[in-house]
């Protein structure tokens, strides 16, 4: 049974690099999107969301991770605004499109 043990430590490993990896790109993706919120999508006319970009990509980050990162669009603005009405919780609810 040589060898036997071989994927238990294989999967210990890639567990704990993936989960590495995976909370980098949290990272990576939450500052993309700061700063395409806060410059636009463009990379070439905002500084901050192109270097941004060009940190992900020495990090490996996927391209599909980045594009989603510069389109994502958070709903906290709204929220934010109607809550300063205070609107009953159900209603702010639907508003968010949160469960």
């Amino acid at each position: 049974m040589a060898g036997h043990n071989k994927w238990s430590k294989v999967k210990r490993i890639k567990g704990a690099i993936d989960a590495k990896r995976g909370k980098l790109f949290s990272k990576l993706a939450e500052e993309i999107a700061v700063a395409a919120k806060s410059g636009g999508p463009d990379p070439d006319a905002t500084l901050r969301l192109r270097s941004a970009i060009t940190l992900a990509r020495t990090q490996k980050m996927p391209n599909d991770n980045i594009e989603h990162a510069i389109t994502r669009d958070d709903n906290d603005d709204v929220l934010n605004i109607y809550s300063e009405f205070s609107l009953p919780a159900d209603v702010l609810e639907r508003i968010s499109g949160r469960n």
